[in-house]
């Protein structure tokens, strides 16, 4: 039986050629498209020799339909703009869209929502297991712990990432929101500048780090007077994010239509 098509867009980039390599190295899926941006140097060439690799007979395009139309899959790693392009796409063709871009805002969520009436759409912050377990496990810790706990989450991404604060962390601030039952936003202080006074009793804070090629570390803070708990996920290998995505699409080749996230495909 033949091997289920999948798609990669954002092909040349770092975590496009991680993906790609390791589709190769799996064996579960083959790659029907790689998809680049209008304008990108890699058009025209041979997706598994931009990564080193032999040859795979798939070369880069701009252009996703006809890809689309020979796929079971989509992997998604670009822009937020350009997923919701992509989601469209991928409903109309009934693709399972695993979305690992991150910097959504709530209109293309809502854009994705209204895809997932058609198609399968599995969409997270971060893609590992380890960071998936660590959200649960701030979620429980949240709820566990009153207000005298205050709630901090430090995120490090290398100098290239262009949203802050990350998904990841984004993600686990929610999760710590939802621990505790207050609303993410009211809650959420993304930035701190200048005098800002004290800090508002139940608020969930965020720093970002950015640079050198930094993969991604987090933790969440919760601080009490005399004592802290630290839980802390490091991520030293892109291939965690890969591997992921990869389990996320051949999970989604069994499910129905709607939006589902890490959480469901890891039965957490």
């Amino acid at each position: 039986m033949e091997k289920p098509g999948i798609v990669i867009t954002g092909a040349s980039g770092r975590m496009g050629q991680t993906l790609v390599k390791l589709v190769v190295a799996q064996g579960r899926f083959r790659i029907v498209g790689a998809i680049e941006r209008e304008g990108s140097a890699a058009l025209g060439q041979d997706i598994g020799a931009l990564c080193g690799l032999p040859a795979l007979g798939v070369t880069v395009t701009d252009d996703p339909l006809p890809a689309f139309a020979q796929a079971r899959a989509l992997v998604d790693f670009t822009s937020p703009a350009a997923t919701v392009g992509f989601t469209a796409l991928a409903a109309q063709a009934r693709l399972v869209h695993v979305v690992g871009t991150t910097g959504m805002e709530a209109e293309h969520h809502r854009k994705l929502d209204l895809a997932a009436h058609h198609a399968v759409i599995i969409q997270a912050g971060n893609m590992s297991l380890g960071v998936n377990l660590l959200t649960r496990l701030t979620q429980k810790v949240a709820a566990a712990l009153d207000e005298d706990w205050d709630i901090e989450v430090v995120e490090a991404h290398h100098r290239m990432k262009v949203d802050a604060p990350s998904g990841t962390a984004l993600m686990l601030g929610q999760a710590a929101a939802t621990g505790r039952g207050i609303d993410h936003e009211a809650a959420k202080v993304a930035a701190r500048d200048g005098i800002t006074g004290a800090r508002a009793r139940g608020t969930i804070g965020y720093s970002a780090i950015r640079g050198g090629d930094i993969v991604g570390e987090h933790d969440v803070i919760f601080a009490a007077d005399g004592e802290r708990i630290i839980l802390r996920h490091i991520a030293t290998d892109r291939g965690i994010f890969a591997r992921g995505a990869l389990k996320a699409a051949a999970w989604g080749l069994d499910q129905k239509p709607g939006r589902y996230d890490m959480m469901d495909v890891l039965g957490l």
